[in-house]
C-alpha cells in the first residue's frame, strides 16, 4: 500500500495541520509500505540548521515512522527546495528528483511536484530556474540564518500578493506541458500536487487512455492518495 501527499505547508502559525499530520503518520497510514510526500511539505524551509522547535518536532516524528518499516520518499516543493542531505538523514527519508517515474500497480507512473508544468506563468518560471540553480542555493545557504528567513519571508510575502494579481488559469498547469513530458518520459499516469486542486483527470496521450490525479493542499481537509490491490483513491478528511 502506498500514500502519496504534498502541499502541507507546515508552520508554526497552523498547529492543527501540524497536528493533522502527525495523526496521519500513526493513524491512516500506519500500514503503508511507502509515503511519497511531493513536494512542499514545509511552508518554508531556509536551510537544514533551522532552528523551529516545530519542524524538530516534525522531523523526529519522520524518523519514528520510517524507523517502523515505512519508507518515506519526499521531493522538494516550491516552498522547501532547501531542504538537504542532513534533514533526509535526520528524518529517515530519502529524496527523490522531480521528475520522478515509479512503477505503481503494474503502471509507469510518473510523479512530479507540478509547479514545473505551470509554464503560462512565465514571471513564476522564471523565479523558478532562478531560486533552482545549485550557485544561488550554494549562495543563499551561506548566508547567517537570520538573514536567510528574512529573504524566506519576503520571497513568501511577494509570492503571495502577486498570485492574488493573477488569473486563475495562469497558475494552473498548462495541458501541452503535461502531454509533452508524460511523452518524454512514456507514462500514462501523472501524480503531483502544487496547485491545490484535487481531482482526477481523464487525459489521452499519443492515442492511449492516461490519466492525471492531482493532490490537494491540507487546508480545511487533508488530502491524500492511497494506491492498494483495489486500485487508486483520492481521499480526504477534515482537519
Amino acid at each position: 500500500m502506498q500514500f502519496f501527499i504534498s502541499d502541507l505547508h507546515l508552520l508554526p502559525a497552523r498547529p492543527n495541520i501540524t497536528q493533522a499530520f502527525l495523526r496521519f503518520l500513526t493513524g491512516t497510514a500506519k500500514n503503508a509500505e511507502s509515503l511519497y510526500i511531493l513536494g512542499d511539505l514545509f511552508d518554508v524551509w531556509v536551510g537544514d540548521d533551522n532552528d523551529i522547535p516545530e519542524y524538530t518536532a516534525i522531523t523526529q516524528a519522520l524518523a519514528d515512522y520510517s524507523s517502523q518499516g515505512h519508507q518515506v520518499f519526499l521531493m522538494h516543493g516550491n516552498r522547501d527546495f532547501l531542504m538537504g542531505d542532513d534533514f533526509a538523514k535526520q528524518a529517515g527519508l530519502t529524496i527523490i528528483q522531480d521528475p520522478q517515474v515509479i512503477e505503481l500497480n503494474g503502471v509507469a507512473t510518473l510523479l512530479m511536484h507540478g509547479d514545473s508544468l505551470c509554464t503560462s506563468d512565465k514571471e513564476y518560471m522564471a523565479f523558478r530556474q532562478m531560486v533552482r540553480d545549485p550557485q544561488w542555493q550554494q549562495t543563499m545557504l551561506q548566508k547567517p540564518l537570520a538573514e536567510r528567513k528574512a529573504i524566506a519571508e519576503h520571497i513568501r510575502s511577494t509570492s503571495d500578493s502577486m498570485n492574488s494579481l493573477k488569473a486563475e488559469d495562469i497558475m494552473d498547469v498548462t495541458p501541452e506541458e503535461v502531454a509533452k513530458i508524460m511523452l518524454e518520459t512514456s507514462t500514462v499516469r501523472l501524480i503531483h500536487g502544487h496547485t491545490h486542486r484535487p481531482a482526477r483527470h481523464q487525459l489521452e496521450i499519443n492515442q492511449q487512455a492516461a490519466e492525471r490525479i492531482v493532490l490537494g493542499d491540507w487546508h480545511d481537509k487533508g488530502w491524500y492518495l492511497v494506491a492498494d490491490e483495489q486500485g487508486l483513491n483520492l481521499e480526504s478528511f477534515d482537519i
